[in-house]
């Protein structure tokens, strides 16, 4: 059992929350947009969280959402500096660059929580020698909800938030977004390009379900461990955060 002693606690809302732990000697090296297994160590429960840092931190870093009657999160979301949780020392995941072919432009789409692992990614000079452009779209209920947006707006890439349940700039689902051309229109875009776009999906089923198809439509071929693609999803990571609505 490998253990790691929390450092810092963020809280968003009253639904979502981040925090940073030592990340020991021993832990093995990762990918930007890989998970691992969490627990809080006293029992067997452990739940998939994506590592929200880089690789070349010397920390590690996870964003998670709260329910007060989760089986992990109800306790997790009560940490504090200096508690310990089990971290176990497996990274994994096919949200990472080399299960996508080579392209220009590389975009990551995310609900909720599912931005942790492109935090990673964003984070990682690796991203910005393969790619020209990156995209992160992060669509979530309520502004408060937009995790990162600061450093998200600093970094080299193009940020473009989406709200549903509040007024905003660009409010509603990313897929209206996208469907109306509002995204696109945002980059000077007139569409996906499978020649160009690679593109990574983390978030609900719903939300992978719906992306996948217009994907795939547009002549995208999926990714994995065992044959690069022009798109990605984490089907090992089952989000627990819903579909914003």
């Amino acid at each position: 059992m490998h253990f790691e002693t929390v450092t810092s606690v963020t809280h968003y809302s009253d639904y979502l929350f981040s925090f940073i732990t030592t990340r020991s000697r021993d832990f093995r090296p990762f990918k930007a947009g890989q998970f691992t297994m969490i627990g809080m160590g006293d029992d067997d429960l452990v739940r998939a969280y994506s590592i929200v840092s880089p690789p070349q931190a010397d920390h590690l870093e996870f964003l998670s959402i709260k329910v007060a009657d989760g089986a992990l999160t109800s306790r997790l979301q009560s940490i504090q500096p200096g508690d310990e949780i089990e971290v176990v020392n497996r990274p994994a995941g096919t949200l990472v660059l080399d299960n996508l072919t080579p392209g220009k432009r590389l975009w990551c789409l995310a609900t909720g929580t599912g931005l942790a692992p492109f935090l990673s990614l964003v984070r990682d000079p690796l991203t910005f020698q393969r790619f020209e452009e990156v995209v992160v779209t992060h669509t979530v209920r309520t502004s408060a909800e937009l995790a990162y947006a600061d450093l998200l707006t600093e970094l080299p890439v193009h940020y473009y938030p989406t709200v549903t349940r509040e007024a905003h700039a660009h409010t509603g689902r990313i897929t209206e977004h996208i469907d109306k051309g509002g995204l696109f229109a945002a980059l000077g875009l007139s569409g996906w390009n499978p020649e160009q776009d690679r593109v990574m999906l983390c978030g609900s089923q719903a939300f992978n379900r719906d992306l996948k198809e217009r994907l795939e439509a547009a002549g995208f071929s999926h990714g994995s461990n065992r044959a690069p693609g022009e798109y990605v999803q984490e089907r090992a990571y089952v989000m627990a955060s819903p579909m914003p609505s």
